[in-house]
């Protein structure tokens, strides 16, 4: 019950922080023609609603990709659709295509920090609980500690709630992965860390310490027996999740890949500068 206690309090520091950094500033407010990353993230909101599915990565009249075009994976634009739809319940404005551009209001800029709270409420959060409790050594004090690390890490902090991104969505789901396979369900580690790189391509840092240990350990068990019985299963369940995440872009190879060239901008560039 103490540890409990202990970790609740972690946990309400946490989110006061990051409510705490999330009353100041953004990078970018008030900077045309850009406005910075929080812009890219409420565009992102506006073209998910209001342009059919094939349109969310391509060059048209009426998605401009040198404007904020979308270049993360399908689960990113999924939930800047689950976004847009609770925007446009509040205030249709805040996605209007096109005439909302640029938009900054002190209502918008709270739904917009507490989409990024909530997101780390449903995903990193308990992660890092979860992972702290029963996967870290030591004593409790201990355990409460490098929760109180975990949450209390500034680089984050700052980069979701004063630059503004969704990095806990993907970092959470990693660390979901992680906790998965450090308690042997090895088919939930996989799916959950598929989904954290369907998020943000940036996972891919974190692929190989995944591929190596699975396959090490289907190697250990043994490939003509428990180990090869392993690893279909976990080449099932990355092909199944993948397949489900990209579905809506598979019906034409081109819109699959328009998404992959977004996604890995080689053709335009590794560095591409937003200028108006």
């Amino acid at each position: 019950m103490q540890t409990w206690s202990l970790v609740s309090m972690c946990v309400l520091l946490g989110i006061v922080v990051r409510w705490g950094v999330s009353l100041n500033s953004y990078s970018g407010a008030g900077k045309p023609p850009m406005f910075g990353d929080y812009e890219a993230q409420r565009h992102w909101q506006e073209v998910t609603y209001n342009l059919p599915l094939q349109e969310w990565y391509s060059n048209t009249t009426e998605n401009d990709l040198n404007y904020w075009g979308l270049d993360y994976p399908p689960l990113t634009a999924y939930h800047s659709l689950v976004c847009a739809y609770v925007a446009k319940t509040i205030n249709p404005e805040w996605v209007d295509l096109h005439k909302s551009r640029g938009y900054e209001s002190p209502a918008h800029k709270l739904f917009m920090r507490a989409t990024v709270l909530v997101a780390d409420l449903l995903i990193y959060i308990p992660a890092v609980v979860l992972y702290c409790l029963y996967l870290t050594d030591g004593s409790t004090k201990k355990k409460v500690c490098t929760v109180f690390c975990f949450l209390l890490y500034p680089g984050l902090i700052l980069i979701d709630y004063g630059h503004f991104q969704y990095n806990g969505v993907s970092l959470g789901f990693a660390l979901w992965g992680v906790l998965a396979l450090g308690l042997g369900w090895d088919a939930l580690g996989s799916l959950a860390f598929c989904l954290a790189l369907n998020y943000k391509q940036m996972e891919l840092y974190h692929a190989l310490p995944f591929f190596c240990y699975l396959l090490g350990k289907s190697v250990k068990l043994g490939l003509m027996g428990r180990g090869l019985f392993l690893l279909v299963r976990i080449a099932s369940t990355v092909l199944v999740t993948f397949a489900l995440c990209w579905l809506p872009f598979l019906s034409d190879p081109g819109d699959a890949m328009q998404v992959v060239r977004r996604i890995f901008p080689v053709a335009r560039g590794l560095f591409e500068v937003h200028l108006l």
